[in-house]
């Protein structure tokens, strides 16, 4: 299935940690439905290899852009920059995102500071420099990439629940603003997606069990105990409600966590 029943056609979306993963499969999906899009990593080789790809398969106007999220004045110049670029941005997808692992009495402090400065600092930065953007628009559509986290809690991860619990008061925050200006803000709430996101906990998560077991046991214990689906989520699927909710269709749907979690939130 893909989002091409959606047109996007003569849209511009900006995509963050746009490189891979859930960032890539939305810029994938958005192009898909005739989306230009401009997607934003800290990689900037990574980014405009990124772009070309979906440049050369899909026929759109596709641009890769260098910024570090935890800077406001870096993503203002490129949101800027890339607005001068296409001539106009429609659609953010806020998609940065990184993780770290430890009990909390153990839980380091620069790692709070990283994790919570590009979870929710980076989404409020790039909202912040896009809105003036939308609103000469007058129509113009948010999404942060929440987590399941941002509704439900799990142990080990202070940092990272905090982090999207504030994705989620700030989605509610930034939508009743700019409904009267035509900007809808939703929030997207996967559950276990297989990304490198994930991947990467593999090792922390077999010692936080004790170690003796696989990463793979390790990632099934952790992400897929909680879900009834038992059933890791493509990025693809999470790309795909992105493009829905940048739609006209979802004009109507603003302000709301939307759950892509499997089941797991329905405990």
């Amino acid at each position: 299935m893909s989002s091409s029943f959606i047109d996007l056609s003569g849209r511009v979306s900006v995509i963050t940690g746009a490189a891979r993963g859930i960032g890539w499969a939305a810029a994938h999906e958005l192009a898909l439905a005739g989306s230009a899009v401009a997607l934003i990593d800290l990689n900037e080789n990574e980014a405009v290899t990124a772009a070309s790809g979906l440049a050369e398969d899909l026929g759109v106007e596709a641009r890769g852009y260098a910024a570090d999220v935890r800077s406001a004045e870096a993503l203002a110049r490129t949101i800027d920059r890339i607005a001068r670029d296409f001539g106009a941005i429609d659609h953010l997808i806020n998609n940065a995102g990184v993780q770290f692992v430890a009990p909390i009495g153990e839980f380091p402090i620069d790692k709070w500071d990283f994790v919570t400065s590009i979870n929710l600092d980076g989404v409020f930065y790039a909202t912040r420099a896009v809105w003036p953007h939308l609103a000469a628009r007058k129509r113009g559509r948010i999404v942060n990439i929440a987590s399941i986290h941002g509704l439900v809690a799990s142990p080990y991860k202070p940092a990272y629940v905090a982090a999207k619990h504030g994705v989620v008061g700030l989605t509610r925050a930034a939508a009743v603003e700019g409904a009267p200006l035509g900007i809808t803000v939703n929030a997207v709430c996967p559950g276990a997606v297989m990304t490198d996101l994930v991947r990467n906990q593999a090792p922390q998560l077999v010692d936080s069990f004790g170690g003796g077991i696989s990463e793979e046991e390790a990632l099934e214990r952790a992400f897929l105990t909680a879900m009834p689906s038992r059933t890791f989520i493509e990025p693809r699927e999470v790309g795909q409600l992105c493009t829905y909710l940048c739609s006209d269709a979802a004009r109507s749907i603003n302000g709301a966590p939307i759950s892509i979690d499997g089941g797991w939130s329905a405990h």
